[in-house]
């Protein structure tokens, strides 16, 4: 959408900007380019996010942002009506709806917003003023291109995207992730790496069952990895991957984890001092590209072009397979074998996790 598209919006009248992401890593993070969009184009005017639990420290500290409003997730119905007076008293010129959830969308129609801006999603297109198609006729569109392209419905300029922002890790996160990776080293053995060396995060989760490589290919990888020189390799992921975790480091005993040890700061913390980051198409991975980790990434049923890393700040390499039936809609497909994903081998992941870190191979 170009600004000459919107509906007659004088963006001088734009003074008090609402945006609305609720959840998931990846999705926050990747609205921050059109947040950064809307504050170059609006220097001046007051904007701010609702986000829920825990993902409102990807938004903190954000510079383009005034004010960040968390809500609990599974908020109940006299609190989501305490929030919408809340709202409605501060008198928003616009309303930027990034998520289009129900939830998301009910608030941004009861915000009481002059101008509501979302996507035209079936059963809820009705709750906007102006509403922006999520898919592309003419081929894939990314996820940021889409929350820019809200920014632009405002009738405002985008001579540019910007990269991820994430604000940088504090020194006190990053102090409690060395206590961490020291209190969990190795002894030092015969080769001479001990506790120290180059960190590679493998990230194990992966939001869902279609997405998730299997314990035995992450295994395989992390145990491959700590054969290089120099490096040490630490399992990141959350509280619902311990059943994962346990399965790993029964065939990879030696291996450090942080699994559920760390909350989103600590993770990008962490992610921050690592010299490479490897994982799935998942939230974790768009933190790497805005932090400036160099990635290795495997996906499955989604593809890059939709949700692949975002013009990232460092090297990047996608393992993936060209299959007619990807991409595919996660949420209706009964597909048990995901060949998409499960014909990734660990070689291949490793040998792109070794090409980044710059480890020739050894002689024959």
């Amino acid at each position: 959408m170009s600004p000459k598209d919107a509906p007659g919006i004088d963006p001088a009248s734009l003074r008090k900007i609402l945006l609305i992401r609720l959840r998931r890593i990846g999705d926050v993070v990747m609205t921050t380019p059109a947040v950064r969009a809307l504050r170059s184009a609006l220097p001046h005017a007051e904007i701010v996010y609702v986000v829920e639990e825990p993902c409102r420290r990807l938004v903190e500290g954000n510079p383009d942002l005034d004010e960040v409003i968390v809500v609990e997730k599974g908020q109940t119905r006299r609190a989501f009506l305490g929030l919408v007076g809340r709202l409605r008293k501060r008198g928003f010129d616009a309303v930027l709806d990034f998520h289009g959830g129900p939830r998301a969308s009910l608030l941004a129609l009861l915000s009481g917003a002059k101008v509501r801006v979302g996507y035209g999603i079936r059963y809820r297109s009705f709750m906007y003023d102006i509403r922006i198609p999520r898919r592309a006729s003419g081929g894939p569109i990314h996820s940021v291109e889409n929350h820019v392209n809200l920014v632009r419905a405002l009738g405002l300029d985008v001579p540019e995207i910007s990269s991820l922002i994430l604000p940088d890790p504090g020194a006190a996160d990053a102090a409690r992730v060395e206590a961490l990776l020291a209190a969990n080293g190795r002894r030092k053995d015969s080769s001479g790496i001990g506790t120290n060396g180059r960190i590679v995060v493998v990230h194990i989760g992966a939001g869902n069952r279609l997405r998730e490589w299997g314990p035995r290919n992450l295994a395989e990888l992390a145990r491959r990895l700590e054969t290089l020189p120099g490096i040490r390799v630490v399992l990141a992921g959350g509280p619902e991957d311990r059943a994962a975790e346990r399965a790993i480091l029964e065939e990879a005993p030696g291996v450090c984890s942080l699994v559920g040890r760390l909350d989103l700061a600590g993770t990008a913390a962490l992610i921050s001092r690592a010299a490479l980051f490897a994982g799935p198409d998942s939230g974790p991975m768009h933190m790497a590209a805005a932090l400036g980790t160099p990635l290795a990434a495997w996906f499955g049923p989604g593809v890059p072009e939709n949700f692949g890393p975002w013009k990232p700040r460092a090297a990047v390499r996608i393992i993936q397979r060209s299959l007619d039936c990807r991409p595919c809609r996660q949420k209706d497909s009964d597909c048990r074998d995901v060949p998409c994903l499960r014909s990734i081998t660990p070689d291949e992941v490793f040998e792109a996790c070794r090409g980044l870190l710059r480890i020739e191979a050894p002689e024959q």
